[in-house]
């Protein structure tokens, strides 16, 4: 474990030395800068190498080459140590990083699809974006057309020298210590106080690392989706206010780069991030031209990549969806909705609240920050209040909106309500009165037992419905009364705060202490150690014609193309037509008709666990 940890640290260093290098030559030294130009040197790099259709090693020269660009200008601004609070931040989060190598499992579910296509980014040469999927003859999935965060584990995976299972598996352990430091600094930048860093950070472990259990969604960092929430999603509000502080043009620049990765990585979820960001400018219309430098630089990679994805997205079923499909995304998610009809549905309330304890909290403490509205945490977390839950609650809003994103997307915009700038600043505004220091460890112990949060796939109970009706009526009105009125903010207590926020989070930790084990602990469908040995002898690129979830497993393990795939993993495009795949592989295995293998170019097959050549 240990030497396979630091090989992972080394080599994420490695990754992320370009990026840190070109921060500092701007006169950037926090970490959200360092993961803004990390991104977008491995964007560089990466489009270099699908262009003309190299290896992960031209990537890696070309991240040498931008490290050696900007050595010298970085090494010209001086390289001062880190400041106390990062040092004991990066401490915490390496002890942390150890403690969910633990709690990793099995490489199941979502982890294999994306594990096939680091695999086949960090072994195969003649890339194009066309190539790291699942199927030879198979289009762009929408949501990675352009692989970045794909790219980097593939770095990982090649200058550490372990096998892409691993870095797919314990990756997390290593970005564990960047995740806590963004949340950290997100939370300086929007408060403006260092005290106020460490209730967000409290806010942020407690909502998705301790909460569910086994390690939460942190036991996951190396996917995309989490990722982009848990890395790129605070860097890129940190870098946001940071600029609306400061107003000097790298900030724009790096701004420009975090907006693009995320918009990459994770498309809706630049979309998703901007509704807050967007309602917190507007609200702040005052000070407009800070505001429109700094939308507009998160708004034009946004568009950017967007409309790079329109041809891809046009392609998918969901997108703009017609009645059947319409019919059957209500039916798949109807347990999340509440529906009257195929033209009057919206979200459950109930979602909105299903993170647990802080979650809740938050929920409650949203009208508070109208007592502060000239604070710019208070816009923000009004702002953002109102406009998501607007979204999601109102059905003429919501229906538009899934339209627009897909119903499995936007359901997903209600964890976008900034909720752990709410826990923190509400927690700061109470602990004005010393008496509610010591109550919040009551409060946490309460709430976890009340609400202890509904991680399931699907919805069970999910959190209380009125606690989020109240932050939606609350936060309106407190958002009219708070723009109608002109008394001065009422004065907040961050350090205060800071400590009621980790009282509260300190029976979530515990209970996260007690369930600290792997969510699935073996794969249930694994591939034989035989059959992974087999593997290792069929050439590269040879597709295989194998049962669905074998077939899911075979690209996972070897840089091959299958027939089919399990539908809910693969993009459902006009190129892909996942479920045509699926009905031409089960007539094969009922009838092992030579017409299906010739047709999608297979020259291998797997039946009864045996891997054999196909006869011509």
């Amino acid at each position: 474990m240990i030497l396979d940890y630091l090989r992972l640290a080394l080599a994420t260093g490695l990754v992320l030395l370009p990026g840190h290098l070109v921060a500092r030559a701007l006169g950037q030294r926090s970490v959200s800068a360092t993961i803004a130009w990390t991104m977008a040197a491995l964007f560089l790099a990466w489009a270099l190498v699908f262009a003309v259709h190299g290896s992960v090693w031209l990537a890696v020269g070309v991240l040498a080459v931008v490290a050696a660009g900007a050595a010298t200008p970085a090494w010209r601004t001086g390289f001062a140590g880190l400041p106390r609070e990062e040092v004991i931040l990066l401490a915490a989060g390496v002890l942390l990083g150890l403690a969910l190598w633990h709690v990793a499992g099995a490489v199941t579910g979502d982890a294999l699809f994306h594990l096939g296509r680091v695999r086949k980014m960090a072994e195969l040469g003649g890339l194009h974006l066309t190539t790291v999927g699942e199927f030879r003859d198979g289009g762009l999935h929408p949501g990675y057309a352009f692989p970045l965060w794909h790219s980097f584990l593939a770095v990982v995976a090649k200058l550490s020298g372990l096998d892409s299972a691993t870095v797919v598996n314990h990756e997390s352990s290593v970005l564990a210590p960047l995740a806590c430091t963004a949340a950290w600094e997100a939370g300086v930048a929007v408060f403006g106080a260092v005290a106020a860093g460490w209730s967000v950070l409290a806010a942020q472990l407690g909502l998705f690392c301790f909460a569910p259990g086994h390690g939460g969604s942190w036991a996951s960092l190396e996917l995309p989706g989490t990722a982009s929430r848990q890395l790129l999603v605070p860097a890129a509000i940190a870098l946001f206010f940071e600029y609306k502080e400061e107003r000097r043009w790298p900030l724009v620049a790096g701004l420009a780069a975090i907006f693009g990765a995320l918009a990459l990585v994770h498309p809706t979820y630049a979309l998703f991030l901007l509704i807050p960001l967007g309602a917190y400018s507007l609200l702040r219309i005052g000070q407009w031209r800070r505001s429109a430098v700094a939308i507009g630089c998160a708004v034009v990679p946004t568009v950017a990549a967007f409309l790079w994805l329109t041809p891809i997205v046009s392609e998918t079923v969901s997108h703009n969806p017609g009645p059947m499909e319409k019919a059957r995304a209500l039916r798949h998610y109807g347990d999340q909705l509440v529906v009257h009809g195929p033209d009057d549905y919206r979200l459950k309330a109930e979602v909105i609240g299903r993170g647990g304890a802080v979650a809740v909290a938050a929920l409650l403490l949203v009208p508070l920050a109208g007592l502060a509205l000239r604070r710019r945490w208070a816009a923000f977390v009004l702002g953002g209040f109102v406009a998501i839950l607007a979204l999601m609650l109102l059905p003429a809003l919501f229906m538009r909106f899934s339209d627009l994103v897909s119903l499995s997307q936007s359901r997903r915009a209600a964890g976008f309500v900034p909720f752990t700038f709410a826990f923190a600043g509400g927690l700061a505004l109470l602990a004005r009165y010393y008496l509610f220091v010591p109550l919040g460890l009551v409060a946490g112990i309460l709430f976890q037992r009340l609400w202890p949060g509904d991680f399931a796939y699907g919805l069970r109970e999910g959190g209380p419905a009125w606690a989020a009706w109240w932050a939606f009526a609350g936060g309106a009105a407190a958002l009219v009364v708070g723009l109608a009125a002109r008394r001065p903010p009422m004065r907040e207590r961050h350090g205060l705060g800071a400590a009621t926020a980790i009282l509260f989070v300190l029976p979530l930790a515990v209970h996260a202490a007690l369930a600290w084990s792997p969510r699935v602990p073996k794969d249930a469908h694994a591939l034989s150690p035989s059959l992974v040995r087999e593997l290792q002898h069929v050439p590269p690129r040879s597709v295989i014609i194998a049962p669905l979830e074998e077939s899911y497993r075979l690209v996972a393990y070897a840089p091959v193309y299958v027939v089919a795939a399990p539908p809910a993993h693969v993009a459902d495009t006009t190129k892909n037509r996942p479920y045509v795949r699926r009905r031409a592989l089960l007539r094969w295995l009922r009838t092992n008709d030579p017409a299906v293998p010739r047709r999608y170019g297979a020259t291998w097959e797997l039946r009864d666990g045996r891997l054999r050549p196909l006869r011509r």
